[in-house]
């Protein structure tokens, strides 16, 4: 079952728990007392609405526990509340509270990420070494989403100097590709790639998670590298039990990984079916290549046997059980692409939006980009009159209004994203930089463009002097998780990272699955007469939708300040309106992390249609919404609305003002597995 699939039914907020495992760690200690519930969320300058009611008492962090109604439990304890105990994926978490501590704080989409990061933490290590440790788990427990076979972007905040940095993990597309790479196997035979392009090794680009994790670690790290590995080793080695996720993405993805032997081996069973749900699995290949990793370092990935072992299974040109074998084209990357890969340092793109500071991800990234043009064009109208209604922990029921205009400004975003973006070490924007697409007396004419009483339908990209003629492009998968951290001393790192579509390529070594990240690119590298500019090139990055991003107060003159919000969602090109809807429900709506990451997701990616997340139990998805308000209000100004599930993995951190002084509020999202876990 694809992640898009899943049923919309409501789980309750604890785990079902399976029957008691021995526990593999502490459980010593429960709570002595809750803290006092924080305060609202962040408001904005613009709050004209009294605050919304207050949510249910927050959960409290400590020691890296997750609450429970008896007190506090350890993340794989195996011990009743324990959020790792799997359970049926079901779509959405009713009632999630927020979690506060008052120190640190990581955020994932998974349970025993979580505990990894938060305990790397609580030792005294940086946003940036739970990072990594973090990401070596997530590789493990949630392979479909992303992994050493993938790609990272990493947004990286040092308290010490206020300085941002953008780590660009992008994969790259090898030496050898072509404008066609994607579209046919050679200009000699112009059929095309087999079974499917994603399937085949054309769509796997040089992976970058590993090389971007120790740039960013060698800058901002404090434990040692190998140390880091150890959570992930450790969970490879003694086995872990399958969860929801990963048992639909394997059942969903059965027939495909059929032609990998490696995969076949790994994912399903004896008699050819999916490991089920809640089943202990081992992974020693990869707990090799962590150790590989741990003692040379990264380059042990992009070298030698590891990178061998990866070059090889991009070549295979056949796969299939005995009797169904199936001709693949094979991926043209060597060797000397791995060894060459570099990851990047960029400079954020950082914008205004009302009294905050928005920093997210350049190019090859569009997120960045695209969530400050929205923002900068939602700057011109009043938000917070157009709150949700209702307001608990789900988050409430946005309004009519308010869901108009963050749709109509995302219409007038995804335009310029689809026309202009792509990685700018090869295309450049309109300008040369992003300053003309962010220009405020341009996000004032985008503005003007919104008309209160009727969609736009679809919008037009803005016009450039001198800007190249291109041919938009609008195309991304899904397979994709997000991760927010801040550590003791106020660090703080917002790391997308992805393996492109739900199990990447299909494609498994060494214990990993590699991407199919190539595929974002446009297959087709012209149309109309016009390049695309996200088209195929050798060594060029495929644009991204990911965007991880770090909200701060604004001094007075007009630097960062305080760091206020870090967020972040998986979800293809939707993850542009995932965050959007975080950062508004925060600082306009005044939410706290959890309710504005529960919130009905919603948005447009400049189609005719709006998207209503049908999940969320304030929204009435029953005859394709035609008795739910929000879905009929829509429709009358002229929005074509859908109410399928919108499956993001928004990952909150709001750092506010409390009674104690400052503390961390946290919230993860109820469509995924994830908790916030953190301390003193």
């Amino acid at each position: 079952m694809s992640e898009q699939q899943r049923p919309s039914s409501v789980r309750p907020t604890l785990p079902l728990p399976l029957p008691s495992r021995r526990s593999t760690s502490s459980a010593a200690g429960l709570f002595a007392a809750l803290l006092a519930a924080p305060l609202l969320g962040c408001g904005s300058s613009s709050d004209s609405l009294p605050p919304p009611p207050p949510p249910p008492p927050p959960a409290v962090a400590g020691a890296c526990q997750q609450l429970t109604d008896g007190g506090g439990v350890d993340v794989g304890s195996g011990l009743p509340g324990d959020p790792s105990l799997p359970e049926p994926s079901s779509g959405y978490r009713s009632g999630m509270k927020p979690v506060t501590a008052q120190s640190y704080m990581v955020v994932t989409a998974n349970p025993l990420a979580s505990k990894a990061g938060c305990d790397v933490l609580r030792a005294g290590g940086s946003a940036v070494d739970a990072a990594v440790a973090v990401q070596m788990v997530l590789g493990l427990v949630e392979p479909q989403s992303s992994g050493l076979g993938g790609g990272a972007f990493v947004l990286h905040y040092d308290a010490a100097s206020g300085q941002v940095r953008a780590y660009d993990g992008r994969e790259t597309a090898p030496a050898a590709a072509t404008e066609n790479y994607l579209r046919w196997v050679s200009d000699a035979d112009q059929t095309a790639p087999l079974p499917n392009a994603r399937a085949s090794g054309r769509s796997i680009g040089t992976p970058g998670t590993v090389r971007v994790l120790d740039l960013a670690h060698r800058a901002h790290g404090r434990q040692s590298w190998s140390s880091l590995m150890s959570p992930a080793i450790g969970l490879a080695d003694g086995g872990f039990r399958i969860s929801g996720r990963m048992a639909d993405a394997i059942e969903g993805a059965r027939t495909q990984l059929l032609r990998d032997p490696d995969a076949v081996a790994y994912f399903l069973q004896a008699d050819g079916s999916a490991r089920p749900l809640g089943s202990t699995i081992t992974n020693p290949d990869y707990a090799a290549t962590l150790r590989a990793i741990a003692t040379a370092g990264a380059d042990a990935f992009y070298t030698g046997e590891i990178a061998q072992a990866i070059v090889d299974k991009i070549a295979v040109d056949s796969g299939g059980p005995e009797g169904a074998v199936v001709p693949i084209t094979p991926g043209l990357t060597t060797l000397d692409d791995l060894a060459s890969y570099q990851a990047v340092v960029r400079e954020p793109v950082c914008t205004d939006y009302r009294s905050y500071r928005i920093c997210g991800m350049p190019p090859p990234s569009s997120g960045g980009i695209a969530v400050s043009q929205a923002l900068g064009i939602l700057g011109h109208f009043e938000l917070a009159a157009h709150g949700p209604t209702a307001v608990d922990a789900d988050g409430g029921k946005p309004s009519v209004m308010g869901v108009h205009l963050i749709s109509e400004a995302e219409r007038l975003a995804y335009a310029d994203r689809n026309l202009y973006v792509a990685d700018t070490d090869f295309v450049p924007l309109p300008g040369g930089s992003t300053a003309a697409l962010l220009d405020p007396a341009y996000l004032a004419s985008r503005a003007g463009l919104i008309n209160v009483g009727a969609s736009m339908g679809v919008a037009q990209a803005g016009v450039f002097e001198n800007a190249a003629r291109l041919a938009p492009h609008a195309g991304e998968g899904r397979g994709t998780s997000h991760v927010s951290i801040i550590d003791a001393q106020g660090n703080a790192v917002s790391m997308t990272t992805t393996i492109e579509a739900g199990m990447g390529s299909y494609h498994f070594t060494r214990g990993f699955l590699l991407n199919n990240e190539l595929t974002d690119f446009a297959s087709v590298p012209e149309a109309n007469d016009l390049p695309v500019a996200n088209r195929v090139q050798a060594l060029k990055r495929p644009r991204s939708s990911m965007a991880p991003t770090l909200v701060f107060h604004r001094k007075a003159d007009g630097t960062n300040g305080e760091l206020a919000l870090v967020t972040g969602s998986p979800g293809g090109a939707t993850i542009i309106q995932f965050v959007i809807k975080t950062v508004v429900g925060v600082l306009d709506w005044g939410l706290d992390a959890q309710q504005a990451t529960s919130l009905v997701n919603f948005g447009s990616a400049n189609t005719a249609t709006t998207g209503i997340d049908g999940e969320n139990p304030h929204i009435d998805a029953t005859s394709n919404g035609d008795n739910d308000p929000l879905v009929t209000g829509l429709r009358a100004l002229g929005h074509t609305v859908t109410v399928s599930a919108q499956t993001s993995g928004t990952s909150t951190i709001v750092r506010r003002s409390g009674a104690a002084g400052s503390e961390l509020v946290g919230g993860a999202d109820p469509r995924r597995e994830g908790v916030a876990l953190g301390g003193s």
